[in-house]
């Protein structure tokens, strides 16, 4: 086939081994983690102790693997080729939140049914939005440099999704969508003027938001405890923090021991989804924690140096995107459990239980592997 088809025939050099290595860690370490905080969930309401550890692995991985193969071997430019129907089909599933499809989980519909099979359409279009935004800037260079044919556009559409995704709620997921965003237009050449007024509209949209939700808003909630944590209920909207420092600060240096977890058996919420990094803390101590924060380094640090020697700007700009959601979404999570910012919902990547969010993250994975390959 030509230059321009699925698969190139020229010569292609080898991934970046340290990328590819620290994406498998992650991968088999999470897996390791979810053995561990699941099996006794799982034997309460399933009867299994590995039901969800399974569901994760036929449901998730097995998905993630074929979306990581398919990155890593079609040739990114494909993906270019196809942005404009990769973020209709991004747009279509998370307009289908709204209709009988639509799961309402924990006070949000962030889930479709489709019988067969349910998936978040949130986490869809986050590859779908990065991958539309590094062709439409790569395309055209001086566009986001101008006000009405660059500024205007963006604006336009990450809103349009940004408002699907409040209206669900899902505003974790929405912040995580905008700073992936607004960093991708500023690596995409934007005015420092316009790149300025895009964040300030966004620190002005979501205060107006959180305003208009008043106290009662869970949002708002969460802020409050935040920063003002002697003062709340311990039994109520302190429990949550609570429990995680609890659990992060039983494991001391080295921690209680995989499978010894106090906290997972009792009296932690979301063992599985957001808290299972106060697990890892609990039961791999201080010296654990950091060794996997040392591996979403490696993932982040490596990723940019592949952007960094990418043969062309939509490489560039993708690898750019699909690093800094991954990144952003480890700092924000491991932050929030440590209590060094608002509680937030958000799971951990590769490493809480999941489907659709670890197959999406394979999946830009392999795309960024695929690039590496072709990387001056």
């Amino acid at each position: 086939m030509t230059s321009g088809g699925l698969f190139r025939t020229r010569p292609r050099g080898l991934p970046d081994f340290a990328f590819v290595g620290a994406v498998a860690a992650l991968v088999i370490f999470g897996l390791v983690m979810l053995a561990s905080a699941s099996s006794d969930l799982a034997q309460k309401q399933y009867g299994e102790s590995y039901y969800l550890l399974l569901h994760q692995i036929t449901n998730g991985l097995s998905v993630g693997i074929v979306g990581f193969l398919a990155g890593a071997f079609i040739y990114y430019r494909t993906w270019d080729k196809f942005s404009v129907y990769i973020l209709a089909a991004g747009l279509i599933a998370l307009l289908l939140i709204f209709t009988p499809l639509g799961i309402a989980q924990k006070g949000g519909e962030r889930w479709v049914n489709l019988g067969a099979f349910s998936f978040q359409p949130g986490e869809l279009a986050k590859l779908a939005l990065i991958i539309y935004l590094a062709s439409w800037l790569a395309r055209t260079p001086l566009r986001a440099k101008n006000f009405m044919e660059g500024f205007m556009p963006f604006l336009v559409l990450v809103g349009a999704v940004v408002g699907l995704l409040l209206a669900q709620p899902a505003t974790s997921t929405a912040i995580i969508i905008v700073v992936g965003a607004l960093t991708l237009y500023f690596m995409g050449g934007a005015r420092i003027r316009f790149f300025a007024l895009a964040a300030l509209l966004v620190v002005v949209g979501f205060s107006l938001l959180f305003a208009v939700g008043g106290k009662d808003d869970y949002r708002v909630r969460r802020i409050m405890t935040f920063f003002n944590q002697e003062a709340t209920d311990p039994l109520d909207e302190g429990y949550h923090i609570d429990q995680t420092k609890f659990a992060i600060g039983a494991g001391g240096l080295t921690g209680v021991g995989f499978g010894q977890s106090v906290t997972k058996l009792y009296s932690l919420p979301e063992r599985i989804g957001d808290s299972i990094f106060a697990i890892i803390g609990e039961e791999f101590g201080f010296v654990g924690s950091v060794a996997l924060i040392a591996l979403f380094a490696v993932y982040v640090i490596r990723g940019f140096a592949i952007a960094k020697r990418a043969p062309d700007s939509f490489g560039r700009l993708t690898t750019i995107g699909f690093v800094t959601i991954i990144g952003f979404q480890a700092f924000v999570n491991i932050a929030a459990i440590s209590g060094l910012v608002p509680l937030t919902g958000v799971p951990l990547p590769f490493i809480s239980y999941g489907g659709t969010a670890l197959a999406v993250f394979l999946t830009m994975s392999g795309i960024v592997v695929n690039i590496s390959r072709h990387s001056r």
